[in-house]
């Protein structure tokens, strides 16, 4: 095993330097809006000593039995690397960890580049109660990040239990190669496609039985699929994502079942290996992310389905991404809802959702 390991790391390391010569981040950096110029901060602090940052919201209180949902905080990276790992904690005022099931998500986005399939703000990364870590192998991926990035930060937290917390904060631990380090071989970016794209709540009514949903989309610029991954909500049975232009089906993911058995994560899925790296996609294809669900009650459940796709990308060499454009109305509109522009910051939790799950 140790020697097939060297010949593949060899044989990357050959074809490495095609992508490595890219820039993982294509557009000179923006005036931001107004909107968010003025959002509250959030932290990012480093440890050089542990090749880790850690992205820290601002504290908030959760009531018992409720839904909290601060507005969206604004952060910068203070050094240059790539990043390969991560994993979402939430602690109390005390800097005690409380359970994951506290943190129902946690997203973060760039607002000054552009996702692959829409003219919005770029989704960094997200995780959830069933994430866990998220990591590659730091040897050959890395998402570049400069000094002076900035990012937008929001999670949702739910308080299932009958104790109320004070100064509870979101954090998020990143992994990283500082810049300079002939590693990681390859350049890659984070994409996502949604079936609630293009705008607006992601989340869905979830019927009764069977149901479906879908949603089509091209990339920006041609290249490979190295890694691919979902989200589903409870009763959700698979999740594809589809070439829709030949109708081929190029991945298929179902939720791995938890000991209680109640849905947990879809297991990502890695294109690579000994003989290439990669599924490839091209503009001139359209794709499509479906979502399957089984709901077994005789209810529809509000924001019950959700189904997303995303991963790591690695574009072509010569790939020109377009440029972020703050003016696009579609771009506004996602911002202002990523932001939670006029939503309340705490609401009564369901009775349905009043349990650990």
């Amino acid at each position: 095993m140790p020697g097939r390991m060297f010949i593949a790391l060899a044989a990357l390391r050959l074809v490495a330097p095609a992508f490595v010569a890219w820039s993982a981040v294509p557009s000179p950096h923006l005036k931001l809006p107004r909107a968010v110029s003025e959002a509250p901060q959030a932290t990012i602090t480093a440890d050089p000593k542990r090749d880790e940052l850690v992205l820290e919201l601002p504290a908030a209180d959760l009531p018992a039995g409720t839904v909290v949902e601060p507005p969206a905080a604004l952060a910068e990276f203070p050094v240059n690397g790539s990043l390969y790992a991560f994993h979402a904690e939430v602690v109390d005022e005390h800097g005690r960890r409380l359970p994951n099931e506290f943190l129902h998500h946690m997203n973060v986005m760039s607002p000054t580049q552009r996702e692959l399939f829409l003219p919005i703000g770029r989704r960094v990364l997200a995780s959830g109660r069933e994430t866990g870590e998220v990591r590659f192998p730091w040897i050959l991926f890395g998402a570049q990040v400069q000094a002076g990035d900035q990012v937008l930060a929001n999670a949702m937290l739910h308080n299932p239990s009958g104790v109320s917390y004070h100064g509870v904060r979101v954090r998020v631990v990143l992994s990283y190669v500082p810049e300079g380090r002939p590693w990681p071989f390859f350049s890659v970016l984070p994409w996502q496609l949604d079936v609630g794209f293009p705008v607006g709540d992601k989340t869905f009514d979830l019927p009764p039985g069977h149901s479906e949903r879908s949603y089509d989309g091209s990339p920006a610029v041609a290249g490979k699929l190295v890694v691919i991954g979902a989200h589903m909500h409870d009763y959700g049975r698979a999740i594809e994502l589809w070439d829709a232009t030949t109708e081929k089906l190029l991945w298929h993911g179902e939720p791995a079942r938890t000991a209680a058995g109640e849905s947990g994560a879809v297991p990502p899925t890695k294109f690579w290996g000994l003989t290439g790296i990669g599924l490839r996609i091209t503009p001139e294809h359209r794709y499509r992310v479906r979502v399957i669900y089984d709901n077994p009650t005789q209810q529809t459940i509000s924001a019950g389905g959700m189904g997303v796709v995303g991963g790591l990308f690695i574009p072509d060499r010569n790939a020109v991404w377009p440029a972020t454009n703050p003016d696009d109305s579609l771009y506004q509109h996602d911002l202002r809802h990523f932001m939670r522009v006029g939503k309340p910051v705490t609401t009564a939790m369901p009775m349905s959702h009043m349990h650990m799950h």
